[in-house]
């Protein structure tokens, strides 16, 4: 179930300037809604690729492990590991 929250946002100067050149008839955007949407939308993806980047580089480097230092773990020394 999606949810709507309203904002409020107070820009000045050179910011708010920005804004308004990226927004109306000579912008990319329709209004300031669409493009905060879009940023926030963008810094997302960001955010996910950044982790998504961090797991594959971990994983990688576990694969490339040669097997002998991999020791065996039960389910609860996963859990104990991860709790501290």
């Amino acid at each position: 179930m999606s949810r709507t929250t309203t904002m409020t946002v107070r820009l000045s100067g050179v910011l708010s300037e920005f804004v308004a050149a990226n927004v109306g008839d000579d912008g990319a955007y329709e209004n300031v809604s669409e493009y905060v949407r879009d940023l926030i939308r963008r810094d997302k993806e960001r955010a996910e690729q950044a982790a998504f980047d961090r797991l594959k580089a971990e994983l990688t480097h576990a694969f490339a492990a040669p097997d002998s230092s991999y020791k065996p773990l039960t389910a609860a020394d996963v859990i104990r590991r991860n709790q501290g």
